[in-house]
């Protein structure tokens, strides 16, 4: 017999009743109840009991023009108006959507042909593996369907996309990752390296690495290597010199397809459109999400290539009908507010911006807490950041994750009013501001970061964790 839902009960009661949360010790949650977040206006974010916070993370990492735009609630309101929803299936289309995929075809690589819209990265990227799939098929290739993916990668939390995710918090109890999910390294020049190699000559080896993987695992089974520019939450590692120009030469060898996963990267996030203008990436094929609508409402794109449509047009003849797509595919009020924060972005320059303030970031980050006894490595390009934490600078050694050392530091940052994230199974607190930050924002971050590292430094050595 169903329960009538409670009416007088707190916010916080209600949705500890009501509510399952992602990405959430549920036990704790139980106990501790959530934070409601009631209001944002560009960088700050306020709770229900008035506490403003810098959010450093754009939410999660997508907030990209900041929070409380009236053009895009005017523009959503307008297209709501005339146009609430329409399907895209079975030829049929909104202008919006039109467009949208013009416009991006436009920013994207000159190789890129065709937009494909669904409504978050982790779809995204499943629909890029299903594409990957079908093109092999198509090509009569059947045998070649492995996808190739590094350990610490982020994808999405999908079947496909969660088991692409390189880290076992997303496979353990999910029976993840799939059969035709392969792992290779994470670029780590840090925790990677053998000492005195240079960044070149450790890019050259992780590529040695796949080439010998791929050899292995037999090159007539690899479809495709899938890779974040700079790989986001698990870490925010940013790729040494090289790597990217090493590992194509071996993708391009054995004919594997690379996917550019652009869902934190895309939009200005490095000072650039895209991190695959940054890094030097050549992709088959782009996913993008997040800063695609500042995360107002929901929409990823696939961007394709010319020799994966051509595909698809053969497909037809041989399988009927392209047999995949979302209700919510093309959404005419998604595209309206992606068209909207697109123009905002251009008008605003808020890319320059990203790497004109990134930059100024970077600096302070490094000047502020590179020296400092409990910071292992910070690193970092444009506007995302990570400081590392461990145990033992010296000799490198990290922090047991279970001492849940960045947990804490996340916690006394929340404590100073900054919001700021322990990135998943690492000691590193991550950083991705709105692309509307200023420097006086960036001096308020790290006064606040700066003050939080003081204290969870007294704590940790007044438990006996850290020596000092």
């Amino acid at each position: 017999m169903s329960q009538e839902p409670a009416r007088n009960l707190s916010l916080e009661e209600m949705d500890k009743q009501s509510s399952l949360h992602p990405f959430t010790a549920l036990d704790l949650h139980m106990k501790t109840g959530p934070r409601i977040i009631a209001s944002g206006k560009g960088v700050r974010v306020t709770d229900t009991n008035g506490n403003e916070l810098l959010d450093a993370m754009a939410g999660l990492w997508c907030v990209n023009i900041g929070y409380g735009r009236e053009e895009i609630a005017d523009a959503v309101a307008e297209q709501i108006r005339k146009l609430s929803y329409f399907h895209s299936f079975a030829s049929m289309a909104n202008e919006p959507a039109i467009r949208l995929a013009d416009r991006l075809i436009g920013l994207a690589p000159d190789n890129m042909s065709k937009v494909f819209f669904g409504n978050t990265g982790s779809d995204a990227n499943d629909t890029q593996i299903k594409l990957v799939w079908y093109y092999n098929n198509v090509r009569g290739k059947t045998k070649k369907k492995k996808i190739i993916a590094r350990k610490r990668a982020y994808h999405g939390v999908t079947v496909i996309s969660g088991g692409l995710t390189g880290l076992d918090l997303l496979h353990t109890g999910f029976d993840l990752p799939l059969a035709r999910v392969v792992r290779t390294d994470t670029p780590s020049y840090y925790w990677g390296a053998e000492a005195g190699s240079s960044e070149r000559d450790f890019s050259k080896e992780l590529a040695r690495r796949l080439d010998s993987l791929i050899e292995a695992e037999g090159p007539d089974t690899i479809a495709a290597f899938i890779a974040e520019p700079i790989m986001g939450a698990g870490g925010v590692i940013v790729p040494p010199e090289g790597y990217f120009e090493e590992i194509q030469k071996v993708l391009k060898k054995h004919d594997v397809l690379l996917i550019a996963d652009e869902v934190i990267t895309g939009f200005g996030r490095l000072g650039t459109w895209f991190g695959t203008n940054a890094l030097g990436l050549e992709p088959d094929l782009m996913s993008c999400a997040k800063g695609l609508t500042s995360a107002y409402v929901p929409m990823s794109a696939c961007i394709i290539s010319e020799p994966i449509w051509q595909a698809l047009l053969e497909g037809a003849e041989k399988f009927g009908p392209f047999g995949h797509g979302y209700t919510y595919s093309a959404h005419p009020v998604a595209a309206t507010t992606a068209m909207v924060n697109l123009d905002i972005i251009e008008r605003e320059d808020l890319v320059g911006n990203a790497g004109r303030v990134g930059a100024y970031l970077q600096k302070r980050l490094r000047e502020s807490f590179a020296e400092h006894p409990l910071v292992g490595e910070v690193r970092g390009m444009g506007l995302i950041a990570a400081i590392e934490l461990v145990a033992d600078k010296a000799n490198k050694k990290p922090f047991d994750l279970g001492l849940k050392v960045a947990y804490r530091m996340m916690g006394k940052c929340l404590e100073e009013g900054l919001i700021s994230r322990s990135l998943v199974q690492t000691n590193s607190l991550g950083f991705s501001p709105p692309l509307v930050l200023t420097e006086a924002e960036v001096d308020e971050i790290v006064d606040k970061f700066g003050r939080a590292l003081a204290t969870l430094s007294d704590e940790l050595k007044a438990d006996g964790i850290w020596a000092g």
